[in-house]
């Protein structure tokens, strides 16, 4: 499955290494495009999961998507049982992102 933002594959990764949360897919780190992610300061915490890593998407045309991808790189204790897998610095994507088998 590809995550793409403006037509640019952004993620890759095999439909079985996609996690699904609360609607959301959740790439595996080492499916993401290399230069396609930059740390956000923006501040977030689910009260479940833990503590948020935004990103800004980049395009390879260089389109800046503010805050279009978000990780939990040290998800709460309990949050990965709750959820059935691993899924620490597992990458999803905002709304505008598509999706393809």
């Amino acid at each position: 499955m590809q995550a793409l933002v403006n037509g640019a594959v952004i993620a890759d990764a095999a439909p079985a290494d996609i996690v699904l949360i609360e609607g959301n897919r959740y790439f595996p780190p080492t499916s993401i495009t290399a230069g396609a992610l930059v740390e956000s300061p923006t501040p977030y915490t689910c009260p479940w999961k833990g503590v948020c890593q935004y990103f800004d998407v980049i395009t390879p045309e260089g389109t800046r998507i503010v805050d279009g991808a978000w990780s939990y790189p040290n998800p709460y204790d309990g949050a990965e049982e709750r959820v059935g897998h691993v899924f620490a610095n597992y990458v999803a994507f905002a709304p505008g992102a598509t999706f393809t088998d």
